[in-house]
């Protein structure tokens, strides 16, 4: 019976943990109007998520997370406008090419989506990597876009999890994305993608 007891409440443990990373990220986004406060939130709540990963699971979230937030905001604020930037120009490239009825055009809507594509892993990567290594705002971009890459069981298998974890709270319990839709992306990401760090520490030095 203590067995299921304790069980039962390192669940409710982790479940709280998470509910409470995931309303910080959205309290801290919101607190920087959203375009100033996403990537210094999100930088935040993966940070915290990358010391649970590695068995630090016993840290004070918000002292953690407000440490992080502040000592990083300048620096992933520039990393998330450039990743903006980028979005928002293939996003005008597909939705210009979308209204065009022209075969070229057609042909040249498959290397936007490619771009996408490349988009995607990137995104994926990159706030994982920003946890854990210490690097120049554009380095992060290049080693997120060089992991992803070199691992493509790998980034379709978090992809394909992500996606269907969301999707599936989304259609019936869309509470569910509120409280842990950030947080549970970002345990799932790190987790994973942790897994490929050790062959990069010394090249990435």
């Amino acid at each position: 019976m203590n067995g299921f007891a304790n069980g039962f409440y390192r669940v409710a443990e982790w479940i709280t943990r998470l509910a409470y990373i995931n309303l910080l990220w959205i309290a801290f986004t919101l607190a920087g109007l959203i375009i100033f406060g996403f990537a210094p939130a999100t930088a935040a709540m993966f940070g915290v998520v990358r010391k649970w990963v590695s068995g630090d699971d016993d840290i004070p979230v918000f002292k953690t997370f407000w440490t992080i937030y502040k000592k990083e905001f300048w620096k992933v604020m520039g990393l998330g406008f450039i990743l903006a930037a980028v979005g928002y120009i293939i996003y005008i490239e597909f939705s210009i090419l979308r209204t065009q009825e022209s075969v070229v055009y057609y042909i040249a809507s498959f290397g936007v989506i490619a771009q996408f594509l490349l988009y995607f892993i990137v995104a994926m990567y990159v706030f994982p990597i920003y946890a854990h290594f210490d690097l120049k705002s554009f380095s992060y971009i290049k080693w997120a876009f060089a992991i992803g890459m070199s691992h493509p069981i790998l980034t379709v298998f978090l992809a394909v999890v992500t996606n269907v974890l969301l999707y599936v709270a989304t259609m019936t319990v869309p509470v569910l994305v509120f409280f842990f839709g950030g947080s549970v992306t970002a345990f799932i990401l790190t987790w994973g993608i942790s897994k490929t760090f050790p062959a990069y520490e010394e090249v990435s030095a």
